[in-house]
């Protein structure tokens, strides 16, 4: 897939190109304040994040993508499935929906649209039975997002000291 447009988005592969944007994202508090990490610091980190993304690409094909606002090309963020083949609450090799946008784009429905691209990904191209997404029991507006796209809270459970939503999605 080179890029898929929606209304108001167009979501494509990350580039190296994305680099000083994601870290203009990623440096900022506000945006880690329910991820149970620090903002980056080091450009040089962000630099390795994209690589890994890119990666991500080539080993699994899938991996998180850019969202930019359709209307003037702005970075707002990413979002996309992520095989996940590490354990997290007892549960390994499942694809995982994320996102994360810019404070600027919180509150105006772009996670849930973005998202959405990814749910009927999983649905109508890898044929998968479910997916997977973890929020901040604290992230109130994540948890709406996942509720809109039709996502059962499971369990809560506990992942660097801090208390986390299991949420699945079944088709």
């Amino acid at each position: 897939m080179k890029s898929i447009l929606t209304d108001r988005l167009l979501l494509r592969p990350f580039t190296d190109e994305d680099a000083t944007a994601l870290f203009e994202m990623d440096s900022n508090a506000e945006v880690h304040r329910y991820l149970g990490n620090q903002p980056i610091k080091d450009f040089d980190e962000i630099k390795r994040v994209v690589t890994y993304i890119q990666q991500q690409y080539h080993d699994f094909g899938i991996g998180r993508w850019v969202v930019e606002d359709r209307s003037n090309g702005a970075f707002m963020g990413w979002a996309g499935l992520k095989w996940i083949t590490e354990a997290i609450n007892k549960q390994v090799f499942y694809y995982d929906l994320g996102y994360r946008f810019m404070p600027a784009y919180w509150g105006r429905g772009y996670a849930t649209e973005a998202a959405s691209v990814w749910v009927d990904y999983a649905k109508d191209q890898l044929k998968v039975e479910k997916i997977f997404a973890i929020t901040d029991a604290q992230n109130e507006a994540s948890k709406r997002v996942l509720h809109k796209l039709g996502f059962i809270t499971k369990e809560n459970f506990v992942n660097d000291r801090k208390v986390h939503l299991w949420h699945e999605k079944y088709f």
